[in-house]
């Protein structure tokens, strides 16, 4: 890419397609624009970035969309996503508005002759009972989560997608298959949330409370929102916004079961506890993913995988209860952690093997406790 190149980044006002467009501008690059569907964009960016509203879903919409602008390159972030609750929750949502996006866009960018596409994808691709780490050629080896099975269908028809093209039309497309995400412009919706954001929130509600900071929660809840329907209303009482924390799993009174009174409040997570997570940070996936785009084609990613697709991540991992501590830590909640153990877990291990990204030249800077730092400094201030 050299700086003036027409550069489209999908979905560029979620976390991961904000993260790419700022990647891009401390770069150099100067011509790029973006699109959106719901989320409007709010980040002020230090040089221009022109934003269209487009539903990807919409295959006419879309490939006018492509012919309109003629872009060069494109990076395929747009997608619907989330925690496990919403992915259990919107099956048939997510498996159709997701194959819809990448068909479009995928579609569009052969009609229109782009130099370079690249597609985001998941780690939920993999087998939920594959060996760790997980080695790119372990797709379609064996049966997904159920939980998340829908969008995993969904990442691996655009992986196919980018490979079919790339074998019958010679296409320069790859994919990228990130670990866990979080960082800026996360989603806290905690109905909608993935695990590490959701946590973050939680904890720092359930810090508030035990402060008895009503002022700051329900500047909180005013700030992001809620989710299961539930509303806050104007000038809330206590006792309101006691009940809505309540059905969010944060309450004001231990269980009797427990003894040892650290805290007047507790709060409820789903499962065990024990499964294993990855984390990397969007500002770093954004990195890995700007640094594919200059460096790596599609008759490179080849070499080293039949589906011209390689893992992004740090390669390592720890358990949900591990990182439940460490934010709790670093929030200063000194309350009590309860595992509603009735509620799935999900896979018990997505641990990426990194190999192949690192081999070609490219490994992440950040590491979790930092990240996590520079996150709630940004959940904090709102």
């Amino acid at each position: 890419m050299s700086p003036d190149s027409k550069i489209l980044v999908t979905g560029g006002t979620g976390m991961v397609g904000s993260a790419i467009i700022r990647t891009l501008i401390e770069k150099g690059y100067t011509n790029i624009i973006s699109t959106y569907h719901v989320k409007q964009p709010k980040t002020r960016y230090s040089a221009p970035v022109s934003f269209f509203k487009l539903d990807l879903r919409d295959q006419s919409d879309t490939l006018n969309f492509f012919e309109t602008h003629k872009p060069e390159y494109v990076f395929f972030s747009a997608a619907r996503v989330g925690g496990i609750l919403a992915n259990n929750t919107y099956k048939a949502e997510f498996i159709y508005d997701n194959m819809a996006i990448a068909l479009n866009v995928i579609n569009s960018a052969y009609r229109c002759k782009i130099t370079k596409l690249l597609n985001l994808g998941s780690s939920c691709i993999y087998p939920k009972l594959a060996p760790q780490p997980l080695k790119e050629e372990y797709l379609l080896t064996g049966p997904l989560e159920p939980t998340n099975e829908p969008y995993a269908i969904a990442k691996i028809a655009a992986i196919k997608l980018c490979r079919y093209y790339n074998e019958q039309y010679g296409t320069n497309f790859i994919s990228v298959m990130p670990t866990n995400l979080y960082g800026p412009d996360d989603n806290y919706n905690l109905e909608t949330a993935h695990v590490l954001p959701a946590l973050l929130r939680k904890l720092h509600l359930a810090k508030l409370l035990e402060e008895e900071n009503f002022e700051a929660i329900v500047k909180n809840l005013q700030t992001y929102p809620i989710g299961f329907g539930l509303i806050l209303p104007t000038n809330p009482s206590k006792e309101e916004i006691l009940s809505i924390l309540n059905k969010l799993g944060i309450t004001f009174q231990l269980p009797s079961y427990i003894s040892h009174l650290t805290s007047h409040v507790y709060i409820t997570l789903w499962g065990s506890g024990s499964p294993y997570r990855e984390f990397l940070h969007v500002d770093d996936a954004a990195d890995g993913c700007v640094y594919l785009m200059e460096n790596v084609d599609a008759l490179d990613m080849r070499k080293i995988c039949n589906d011209y697709f390689v893992n992004i991540g740090t390669g390592k991992d720890l358990t949900i209860k591990e990182l439940s501590c460490k934010i709790k830590e670093i929030v200063g909640f000194k309350g009590e952690i309860v595992w509603d153990t009735t509620k799935p877990d999900g896979t018990p291990r997505k641990l990426l093997d990194v190999s192949r990204i690192k081999s070609l030249g490219w490994e992440p800077q950040i590491g979790l406790e930092e990240g996590i730092r520079r996150v709630y400094g940004e959940l904090v201030n709102g």
